[in-house]
């Protein structure tokens, strides 16, 4: 029902910065909790950011704490992750994920909460 793309992913050097977006199609993504989890090369997924529908509230992993923000403009129903400082251990796929929820504060940190997923895009941070 809500299709999502990802975008904004690259090469990039230690130190360096990112913006991903994420960009949904089918329904709008005002009442959805979104979520940023990346997956690096023969390790499980893990969680990064999330955000309530409202944009009141988010939450990060704290490997990414600081460094990363997530946003969002329901109005161009597109979802963001600015990415600063970036380490090459921040090297994965990252993936949006979407999540409808009734409550506007509400948001999801695991994997298995989230019912919509996007094909992901990859980061690459060299050393």
């Amino acid at each position: 029902q809500v299709r999502l793309v990802e975008s904004g992913g690259g090469l990039v050097q230690d130190g360096g910065s990112l913006r991903l977006s994420c960009a949904a199609s089918g329904r709008t993504i005002s009442t959805y909790a979104m979520g940023w989890f990346r997956q690096a090369p023969g390790k499980e997924r893990e969680f990064v950011a999330t955000i309530s529908w409202s944009g009141r509230s988010t939450y990060y992993a704290d490997s990414v704490k600081g460094r990363f923000t997530i946003s969002r403009d329901n109005a161009k129903n597109t979802v963001y992750l600015q990415m600063n400082s970036l380490k090459p251990e921040d090297t994965a796929v990252y993936y949006c994920a979407a999540e409808y929820t009734l409550i506007s504060n509400r948001y999801y940190y695991s994997a298995g909460e989230y019912d919509y997923w996007g094909q992901g895009t990859q980061v690459t941070v060299s050393s």
